[in-house]
Parts: structure tokens; C-alpha cells; sequence
């Protein structure tokens, strides 16, 4: 793809990043030029208050010498400015500790490209957000609620090259509209991430919204306990995401702090449930390759409930003889190691509607929010649900419920999943980033540990 189709164009961004290398001097060197366009509109109490957009392009810098590491970034592409770059990094690595773990910069692998690059969501206008907009506050008023949320288009572009020969370059979209739509006693949610705009449905959304809080209008309280609980995607994407982060990559599994360090082929959750990670797959947002430029791998983690593999980037493949790199290294510096931010999780044979009638009692989840570890190793999280929270009698839901507390083991609640949705939903965090792609399930046991007032 030469020019024309990203913010700056693959000739601009590889041309920088020679710049940047002519000027590294050490034994290895690796550049990574990111370059991207956020347009994001935001509205509340059902008006637009916010449109803005944001366009930049930045360099880091990683040089190595000997078993030295140092790393430097900017945003300034004149020559001054790469030159400062370079200077700061070589800085940098006179003054760390040798790292006895580090092999190498990787060498250059085969790419393939995926296409993730809609002309839609290039071109996509203020006045085509702002009209988007209008269909779910037009949802909102028609109801007498107030909608607020945000709409954004991204294009984002990378390259990535080092003196070793890895020459990368990918371009994408990312289109994400999310909605909550309150009342004066509830509240609902939802959204939708897709790469091309035109597959966002704003009525839908709004509708969705909508119809959760009137349904959520005058929740009653339900004491804390164990019950049977519908999740909806959402809800499972926080799940898994965080699987993702505590333990599905080599640095935390090596270092003995991941829940599939020294589990690898046992069953560690239900026989329904499968998760892997894709960066290929054109049904969520692909990338072919990591921030080594190393074309990634699709990595099975967990399969059929047994734990199968973890994801490597360039240091911790390293680490293990005739190891290597899956493609899911993260821009260095990072404290994570490798990480897999296209994970999928494998639907099942049920609709929501079939889990909702297979419940004699149980509380249906809409989403979680503000979600947080409390230990990786037995993957406990605890945060509160949000935005659509009803208790569910006899294969009906009957009345909404002020919002609950949950801690819960995310393996044992995968442990405890007995009906999987037919269908996924792709979601995202950081404007449509870390997409994951998960159906609904219905989990036996799942604890909620506190109440709230609303």
C-alpha cells in the first residue's frame, strides 16, 4: 500500500524511519514511526459539546550496545529533532545495566499483509458523526432520557524497522460509538466497534440504550451472594482482556505470577470455553505484526478448557531454547512483556434469550465497570456492574436491580459457564484498541460481594 491511504502514507513513514536509523550508531537499532488521526465527538444531556481532532506522528527509538539497552521518543521529525532522538537513546544505554537475557533485535520473518483500512472511516466527516449522534439523542428524547457518550474515527498506521532488516508497515481503521442513556432512576448502555463506520447502526444503539433504562427505572436492592448470572459480551470482553494482561504472556508465566505458569496442558476452566488470539482475523480489528515488527501468530491459549499456550514477544522467547517470538511484543519500554490484544473467545449453540429462559433466578449484566485485579495468579477481579442490571425469575426479567459489587476468579467463573452465546460481539477499549471478541454466557455461582444506593 504505497501512500494515499493512512494520514501520512507508507512512503513518508518508512522514509522517516531510515532517517532515524542512519543516525543510531549503536551495535543494533530498532525504530518505530506511529502516525495517526483521532476525530472524536462527544455529546451529553442530549447535545453535541465536544468535536475535536487530533493528528500526530512520533518516533521511539530503541539502540543497543553490547547488553545495553536504551530507549528514547518525540514527535519532532526535522532533522534536529531525530538526531535528539538518537542521542537520548544512545544516552540512555550508556547508563543502564547490562541485561544478561538479552539475545537480539529480531531478525526480519515473512509478513502477511491484512487488509484493515475502510475509505469510509478515512473520509468520515463531523456532520456524518454529528448525524450519527442525532439518532441516538433522537432515541433518548423521544422517551423523555438524556443520551450522552462519544463517536470516534481512528486511522492509525505504523512501521517498524531495525538495522537487522525487519521492515514492517500496516494502516487501519477503528469506528467506535458508545451510548448511556439515563433516566431519572436508571440508566442504560451500549455500543458498537467495527473497522468500517458504515457498519456502526446509531439507531441501534440508541434503541439498546434506550430500552435498558426505562426497563432500569427504580431498581430494588438484592442482598450480596452467589447466583446464576447472564453476561453479556461486554462483560465478558472485561473478563478475558484481563486474562490477557495477568497471565495469557511469557514475561508473567516465566516469572511464575501467572495463573498457566505450571498449568500448561490442564484444564484450568470449563470444556465450552476456547480463547485465542488473532491479529489476521479481518472480524475484529487485525494487525499483522507486533511493535518488533514480528508477524504475529495465532497462539490457542485455552482449548476446550485445557491451558494450551502463552504468548512470546523477541526477550522472553529468549529466555527458552528454540523459542520464539509469537508477534505480540508492546512498544518498549513496558512492564507487561507480551501481551495478545486480538483475543476471541469461541461461541457456543445458545441465544441470550434461550440462557434467559433456561434461569429460574438469576441477574443479568449488562457491563462491568471500574474493574480491577485483586490477585493475578487465582485471576480474583472485583468491580461493580453498570448501565442495565436486572434480576431475572422464573426464565423472565422482572425487575431492575441497583448495582452490585462483584469479586469473582474469572476462571472459576469460566469453570462455571454452562450455555455460550451463538454469536459474538467485537469490543473495544482505548478508542476501539485491544479489541476483543466474545459472546454472552450464562455462569452458575458467580459472587457479588456488595450493594450500592443506585
Amino acid at each position: 500500500m504505497k501512500g494515499g491511504r493512512g494520514v501520512h502514507g507508507e512512503e513518508r513513514l518508512q522514509e522517516l524511519a531510515e532517517r532515524v536509523l542512519a543516525q543510531a550508531t549503536a551495535d543494533e537499532a530498532e525504530v518505530i514511526v506511529s502516525s495517526g488521526r483521532t476525530d472524536l465527538t462527544r455529546f451529553a444531556v442530549n447535545a453535541i459539546h465536544q468535536n475535536v481532532a487530533e493528528k500526530d506522528i512520533s518516533i521511539r527509538l530503541r539502540v543497543v550496545r553490547g547488553k545495553r539497552v536504551g530507549i528514547a521518543s518525540g514527535n519532532d521529525t526535522s532533522d534536529d529533532g531525530i538526531s535528539h532522538v538518537a542521542s537520548m537513546a544512545e544516552s540512555a544505554a550508556a547508563f543502564q545495566q547490562e541485561n544478561p537475557e538479552f539475545v537480539s533485535l529480531p531478525e526480519p520473518r515473512p509478513i502477511t499483509p491484512v487488509d484493515a483500512f475502510a475509505d469510509a472511516t478515512f473520509a468520515s466527516t463531523p456532520e456524518e458523526r454529528a448525524d450519527a449522534v442525532r439518532k441516538v439523542i433522537a432515541c433518548a428524547r423521544a422517551e423523555g432520557l438524556r443520551a450522552a457518550g462519544a463517536f470516534s474515527t481512528v486511522v492509525g498506521e505504523t512501521c517498524v524497522a531495525n538495522s537487522l532488516g525487519v521492515r514492517a508497515y500496516h494502516v487501519g481503521t477503528i469506528a467506535d460509538m458508545r451510548s448511556v442513556v439515563m433516566g431519572e432512576t436508571g440508566s442504560g448502555y451500549a455500543g458498537q466497534t467495527a473497522m468500517d463506520v458504515t457498519d456502526l447502526d446509531p439507531g441501534a444503539i440508541g434503541a439498546e440504550a434506550v430500552d435498558k433504562a426505562i426497563r432500569g427505572a427504580n431498581p430494588i436492592g438484592i442482598e450480596p451472594g452467589e447466583y446464576t448470572v447472564i453476561l453479556e459480551e461486554e462483560a465478558v470482553a472485561d473478563m478475558i482482556r484481563f486474562l490477557g494482561f495477568m497471565g495469557f504472556g511469557a514475561l508473567a508465566f516465566q516469572e511464575n505470577r501467572s495463573f498457566m505458569s505450571g498449568r500448561l496442558g490442564e484444564t484450568i476452566t470449563g470444556e465450552r470455553i476456547t480463547i485465542w488470539d488473532d491479529g489476521l482475523d479481518r472480524s475484529a480489528i487485525p494487525r499483522p505484526f507486533d511493535y518488533e515488527g514480528v508477524p504475529k501468530q495465532k497462539v490457542t491459549l485455552i482449548e476446550n478448557g485445557v491451558a494450551k499456550n502463552i504468548v512470546y514477544d523477541s526477550l522472553t522467547a529468549g529466555r527458552e531454547e528454540g523459542r520464539v517470538s509469537t508477534g505480540h511484543a508492546l512498544p518498549s519500554p513496558n512492564t507487561f512483556g507480551p501481551v495478545p490484544v486480538n483475543l476471541f473467545m469461541a461461541t457456543g449453540e445458545a441465544t441470550k434469550e434461550d440462557m434467559l429462559a433456561a434461569t429460574d433466578r438469576g441477574i443479568w449484566v449488562t457491563r462491568f465497570h471500574y474493574t480491577n485485579p485483586l490477585h493475578p495468579v487465582k485471576t480474583i477481579l472485583t468491580g461493580m456492574t453498570r448501565d442495565g442490571t436486572f434480576l431475572i425469575e422464573n426464565g423472565e426479567i422482572t425487575k431492575p436491580l441497583k448495582n452490585l459489587r462483584f469479586t469473582q476468579s474469572i476462571l472459576e467463573a469460566l469453570a462455571g459457564a454452562d450455555m455460550i452465546g451463538s454469536t459474538a460481539k467485537v469490543t473495544g477499549a482505548m478508542h476501539g484498541a485491544f479489541a476483543t471478541t466474545t459472546p454472552a454466557i450464562r455462569v452458575q455461582r458467580f459472587r457479588f460481594t456488595g450493594t450500592t444506593e443506585f
